[in-house]
């Protein structure tokens, strides 16, 4: 099976072609890095305008790459829910387009779907069931897979993503935009237990929950009181306040491996890229005998790749959509019941 997939949920226009959802026949990604640097983050009007400038050529390059035309492929996978509507539209516009003029079929894929879904593209990917870490700039979420599209969630973020965390961190440090693999870099040299930091939601009681947004107030705090580090307080206090981050995502994970009693884990988004996370969960795996399983950084972060896998499963389970497909701006998982409700942003959606 041929899938085409799209992903244009926030800042990188992709597309790629994946054959039977193990081999990546292309997989074409164009940044909006340089246009967002100047802002410090994501200007949502700004990314729209790129993707409608980009999607086009990343299609074309994708087809040209595989050797493939529309007409060959099985069908079109495209994120249209979570995201910025207006990028999300992009893609999902196009998608529809090429669905409509090949009459091959259209599937939506929920974006955290699609990184939960880049470990298949690995030659040893966990079997089912087991638990995901979802760690990405809008989200941080545990969840519990038990088949491909069969997913709970466990817990997740009060407040800030731990990639927000990251990144508005290392803006605050002038580390630029994106900073987070910036921090991690600053970080490797320094000494974690340099400045006392908050770990926060960490007692029992509080669950799979995260937050982080108390943290980055520390730090924001921290760096008013004392000045603008560098040097070697630079990374002293990087490392500080990337373990925080890290200390948490893995105790909370440890408490999950613990409660649902599963023994394989996988790590994925945008923040799976960061080195000290990779290590320190690889050695809580090996400490507490789970194993754990990584995408290579280039599929941590957004890629279209994902999107074609977490398609093709899709596809095979007989699932298609129609035209009036909408983009969707916000979209939790499915949660346990009796886990403790969060409070979302109100839902956006638009066909």
């Amino acid at each position: 099976m041929l899938v085409l997939g799209l992903e244009s949920s926030c800042d990188e226009t992709a597309a790629a072609i994946v054959e039977d959802g193990v081999r990546v026949l292309a997989d074409i990604v164009a940044s909006q890095n340089e246009v967002h640097a100047r802002y410090g983050g994501v200007v949502p009007e700004l990314a729209s305008r790129a993707h409608l400038v980009n999607v086009v050529p990343v299609v074309r390059a994708a087809l040209e790459t595989s050797g493939l035309s529309l007409h060959q492929l099985d069908g079109v996978a495209v994120t249209n829910a979570p995201g910025l509507v207006g990028a999300l539209l992009v893609g999902l516009q196009t998608a529809k387009a090429m669905a409509w003029v090949t009459g091959k079929p259209l599937v939506g894929v929920h974006h955290l779907e699609g990184h939960l879904s880049a470990i298949y593209l690995e030659p040893d990917p966990p079997p089912f069931p087991h638990l995901a870490l979802i760690v990405s700039g809008g989200h941080t979420s545990l969840v519990r897979v038990d088949g491909h599209g069969e997913v709970t969630e466990l817990g997740r973020t009060r407040d800030d993503a731990a990639g927000e965390a990251f990144d508005k961190g290392a803006k605050l440090l002038g580390l630029g935009y994106p900073g987070g693999a910036v921090l991690d870099q600053v970080a490797a040299g320094g000494d974690v237990r340099a400045v006392a930091l908050p770990r926060a939601m960490t007692a029992p009681e509080t669950g799979l929950d995260f937050s982080f947004s108390g943290l980055k107030t520390a730090l924001l705090h921290h760096v008013r009181d004392r000045g603008q580090p560098d040097g070697a307080a630079l990374s002293d206090l990087c490392a500080s306040y990337q373990h925080a981050i890290v200390e948490v995502l893995v105790r909370k994970t440890r408490r999950a491996v613990a409660q649902e009693e599963v023994a394989h884990v996988q790590i994925c988004g945008g923040v799976a890229a960061n080195s000290a996370l990779r290590r320190a969960m690889q050695a809580a795996g090996a400490e507490d005998g789970f194993h754990v399983y990584i995408p290579p950084p280039r599929r941590c972060t957004d890629n279209a790749a994902m999107i074609a896998v977490a398609g093709t499963h899709r596809l095979r389970r007989g699932q298609r959509d129609g035209l009036e497909l909408p983009a969707i701006a916000t979209s939790p998982l499915p949660r346990r019941p009796g886990a403790t409700p969060v409070r979302s942003p109100a839902r956006g959606q638009v066909p």
